[in-house]
């Protein structure tokens, strides 16, 4: 069952940016977290502990593609240490003035500078993994990685950034973000051997080849549904479980959840799949919808764990496929913006179901909660059947820009 993972991890330098790259990603399922617990403790608001995390996630879903432009043309050593240094000031500062009681709009603009600078670095390990891998079937592999990887990330993080805001201090999970995505980011930039080659677009040397967004579009609209159902679960799970009296329960919870997703990438990589990856995405979506149904019913914590346990199975299939449709979508030269897009969407997503949950929930309750993220995955099923499939076959990688942008031209 390991083999597969241990070919790709003998790649000359991949086991390295592989765990950097999971160090440097803790942030991303901390500081959300981070964010709701602080804000929710010092002022009893689930809306406005919404409407903060909204802010820092919506400002990354919007400068998202422009990063990973910016980080194609200059390099990835170049730009990650700009991004980390910046996001670290920026969340030390918005943990100061949060926790100083300073009002609206101070946090969210802060949070938004945050999110802005926020390295995307699950995009650009999968980038370097396209680069090591690209045409070979262990690139599938690799994703599957990397989705594991992920949800390790949302094993560790929530627990952690919980344990720390409710023993130690509201601010100690977010400074503990901080560090982690500085330092890994940094690390990251430091490993110039394995990253892809820049790719400097210049005036007069012709356009840019196409993303295909007949495909990469609805996967965006998609990847946003299933940020709505993640950010808005995320927060539901808090309510239900300080509602219940044991708000510290709300960390374990969550990575029950992604307890499960991991279990499922662990699998997931060590297959040969045969399946298309656009139909893959949509088993996967419907999957997930249904896998909202019985949340809104359950009162109880010791049914929703393995509840939510069983529904992580259908994150990380999801999650594989779509990166996989986007790689044979989208030309090398722009994968990483290709990617971002996709990570736009479900940050974007995030952020309207954090604050769509914060609303019913102070509205009426945390279970009614609930019936956000099951909205959400139904409507990200609906998007997803309706999508186009690559016009690129499957035993197929473009190599170089003027063979992708003939791939994708018709799109």
């Amino acid at each position: 069952m390991f083999t597969p993972y241990r070919t790709i991890l003998s790649q000359p330098g991949a086991m390295a940016f592989s765990a950097t790259g999971w160090f440097a990603r803790l942030p991303i399922s901390m500081v959300g977290l981070g964010l709701v617990l602080l804000v929710s403790s010092s002022t009893g608001s689930y809306a406005l502990a919404g409407s903060v995390s909204a802010a820092s996630v919506v400002a990354s879903a919007v400068t998202a593609p422009f990063q990973a432009r910016l980080v194609e043309r200059r390099g990835q050593h170049v730009m990650l240490p700009i991004l980390a240094g910046v996001n670290a000031a920026t969340l030390g500062g918005l943990v100061v003035v949060v926790h100083a009681g300073i009002p609206t709009p101070v946090p969210q603009v802060l949070a938004a500078v945050v999110g802005a600078s926020s390295p995307l670095v699950g995009s650009y390990v999968r980038a370097r993994w396209t680069h090591r891998l690209e045409g070979r079937p262990e690139l599938q592999t690799a994703f599957a990685l990397e989705a594991l990887l992920d949800e390790v990330v949302f094993m560790v993080g929530p627990p952690l950034v919980t344990v720390l805001a409710t023993t130690v201090s509201p601010v100690a999970g977010l400074l503990t973000a901080m560090v982690a995505g500085l330092v890994g980011s940094l690390m990251l930039a430091a490993q110039r051997r394995t990253q892809p080659p820049v790719h400097a677009h210049r005036a007069g040397s012709g356009a840019k080849p196409a993303l295909g967004w007949a495909t990469l579009g609805p996967v965006v609209v998609a990847c946003a549904g299933l940020g709505v159902l993640f950010g808005s679960a995320e927060v539901v799970v808090v309510a239900v479980a300080s509602e219940a009296g044991h708000r510290s329960a709300s960390g374990l919870l969550l990575a029950g959840w992604a307890t499960g997703s991991m279990l499922s990438a662990l699998i997931t990589g060590a297959m040969r799949l045969r399946m298309p990856p656009m139909n893959r995405f949509r088993i996967g979506a419907a999957v997930m919808a249904a896998t909202m149904l019985p949340l809104p019913f359950i009162s109880e914590l010791g049914v929703l764990g393995p509840v939510l346990f069983l529904a992580g199975f259908a994150i990380s299939p999801t999650l594989v496929a779509s990166m996989a449709v986007v790689q044979r979508t989208v030309p090398p030269s722009r994968l990483t913006e290709g990617m971002a897009w996709t990570t736009t969407g479900m940050a974007a997503g995030v952020a309207a179901g954090a604050a769509v949950a914060g609303q019913v929930i102070d509205a009426a309750g945390g279970r009614a909660g609930f019936y956000v993220p099951l909205a959400a995955g139904l409507l990200t099923a609906l998007v997803a059947f309706v999508g186009r499939a690559p016009s690129r076959p499957d035993s197929a990688v473009a190599t170089s820009t003027d063979d992708a942008t003939e791939l994708t031209g018709a799109h």
